[in-house]
């Protein structure tokens, strides 16, 4: 059984969430939310990654009402970082010249299985 996850239009991009995305693949969901609080003081994407992982488990335990699955056992079987929109803002310089800054915005999805 599968449990899925989105996190859409999140403010971080998208090859600094998949830096942190490559260490949580194929590992259990235990694993992979001790290594999330473990990187969470230095990076955003962790803390984003982490709150993600912790909704695809909610969402199995919900699909998983009569408790004929093994929660321990559960492991990531996927995660998709796919990139957002652009947010594209002015940053005024000299001589009355004006350079485009873009904030970037990344998809989140994690899909768990058993």
């Amino acid at each position: 059984m599968e449990a899925l996850a989105k996190s859409t239009f999140v403010r971080s991009g998208t090859q600094k969430l998949r830096i942190v995305a490559k260490h949580i693949r194929n590992k259990s969901v235990n694993e992979a939310l001790v290594t999330l609080s473990a990187i969470r003081r230095r990076n955003k994407g962790a803390y984003l990654l982490e709150k993600t992982l912790k909704s695809a488990l909610a969402n199995f335990q919900v699909k998983d009402a009569e408790g004929q699955h093994d929660v321990e056992a559960l492991k990531v079987k996927t995660v998709m970082i796919d990139e957002g929109p652009m947010m594209k803002r002015v940053q005024p310089h000299a001589q009355g010249r004006a350079f485009r800054i873009l904030k970037k915005m990344s998809h989140i999805t994690i899909v768990v299985s058993d």
